[in-house]
């Protein structure tokens, strides 16, 4: 009886979680494997295992055939031989032979170690992804094991994860043996086993951590709209109530700021703005760019375009250090934001707006004028009447109408105002002559 192959299947099993079925067939098909090799793959064997007495049964199977028609001994054996085994056996008939497994000899043993081994490895790993496969988006925490080429590696346990570079906090540092918690984006299936692959940036670690410390969010009650992520320095986190009774931002501060100060302190104070989520885009917009003052918002829905209007003094509010704010609420509102003082978008709405009545009286389009290079009233006005005529083919009649427009308005815009502009730290220049918004263009001056 071997009972210590059977003591050794039942603690392998219970110390790797592996199915004990599994390790059985494992087992058997790895002393088949060696049997074959020890013979030849046309050899018919039967292996089992004895699960009362824990040892494998080796059976080879031979085809009977008249005497001196044997061709491969592996395989057939005489009649005169076969009955000298069992007299009752005809030809055709199969006869079945009990092989030792010690008979298989040293080399045969050692390749069934190999073969158990790996598809222990293989059976492990597939258990691993399995498992990690389903946990995608749940937090893990491990210990900080070795920096590799691609990032850090954390042992997780039962396996090892990698936290890449471009998903660490800007900013931190790690040592070994340091205690870590990340969100879990991806698992692979790789040669050496699964790669799990874990992130501190993902916007969605963040919306984990809020469900983990806010009970309201776990159940459901306050929703997670959206999360823009400046990771290491400040995010926004839209959130909207599913009962009236609930305040969505009081549940997520909690008392005292307890609950969104342990999400601080794992970002390593990381600033959190909890924004109120509203299906009115213009109303979300001005949720979204607090503590910012906004006077009124024009919704450009084709263009997928904002104009945030605010007071002289609350630009440099509304843009955010190194546009952060802006930056954050247009990635958080999904639409192109632009930002204007009120002084800034009345004396480009007032030029827009003459350039119209003027066009209209000289029956040209304000395209037309704008080709031609007429982008101001000022700069109609410093045209002399050959320079018109030609530019817009238009007669001496319309060119006195024109000049009697322009002085009508001049009156409301004396001069061509310049645009007014607000140097950013980053040194971006806040102008409505820009083609580009406000968001894109500190995008790109982070960049």
């Amino acid at each position: 009886m071997n009972l210590e192959l059977k003591k050794a299947i039942e603690q392998i099993s219970k110390d790797k979680g592996l199915d004990r079925d599994m390790l059985i067939d494992t087992l058997e098909d790895a002393v088949r494997t060696s049997v074959l090799r020890r013979f030849s793959d046309e050899t018919d064997v039967e292996v089992t295992y004895n699960d009362e007495t824990g040892d494998i049964e080796v059976f080879q199977f031979k085809i009977v055939v008249s005497d001196g028609n044997v061709e491969n001994t592996d395989t057939q054996i005489s009649l005169t031989e076969a009955r000298s085994h069992d007299p009752s056996v005809q030809l055709d008939d199969e006869v079945g032979f009990r092989v030792k497994v010690a008979d298989l000899g040293r080399i045969a043993a050692q390749s069934a170690k190999q073969v158990i081994i790996q598809r222990m490895r293989d059976a492990e790993q597939e258990i691993i992804y399995e498992e990690y496969k389903d946990r995608i988006g749940e937090i893990v925490s491990g210990i900080v094991q070795r920096r590799d080429k691609g990032g850090w590696i954390i042992n997780l346990g039962r396996t090892e994860a990698i936290l890449p570079r471009e998903d660490q906090i800007p900013r931190e540092h790690y040592k070994r043996g340091d205690r870590v918690q990340a969100l879990i984006i991806d698992v692979r299936k790789e040669g050496r086993g699964p790669q799990v692959v874990i992130s501190r940036v993902h916007r969605d670690y963040m919306a984990a951590l809020f469900r983990r410390e806010v009970p309201e969010v776990d159940e459901g009650i306050v929703q997670i709209i959206g999360v823009a992520r400046d990771p290491g320095s400040r995010a926004k986190v839209a959130v909207l109530s599913r009962e009236r009774d609930v305040d969505p931002v009081g549940a997520c501060v909690g008392v005292r700021g307890s609950r969104i100060q342990n999400i601080v302190q794992e970002l390593h104070g990381e600033r959190i703005d909890i924004v109120i989520w509203s299906p009115d885009i213009a109303t979300y917009a001005r949720n979204s760019l607090a503590p910012a003052l906004v006077l009124r918002i024009v919704v450009d829905e084709e263009e997928n375009l904002l104009e945030i209007i605010v007071p002289d003094d609350q630009l440099t509010n509304a843009i955010g250090r190194k546009g952060q704010n802006v930056k954050l609420a247009a990635r958080l509102l999904g639409w192109k934001v632009d930002i204007f003082t009120e002084r800034r978008y009345n004396e480009a709405n007032a030029i827009g707006h003459g350039l119209e009545q003027v066009a209209s009286v000289a029956e040209v389009s304000i395209e037309a004028l704008l080709s031609a290079g007429y982008s101001s009233l000022d700069r109609l006005r410093d045209a002399d009447d050959e320079e018109l005529a030609e530019k817009l083919s238009i007669s001496s009649a319309r060119i006195a109408d024109l000049r009697s427009a322009i002085n009508f308005l001049a009156p409301v815009v004396e001069e061509s105002p310049k645009p007014s502009s607000v140097h950013h730290p980053a040194g971006v220049v806040q102008s409505a002559e820009q083609d580009k918004t406000t968001a894109e263009r500190l995008d790109n001056a982070g960049e």
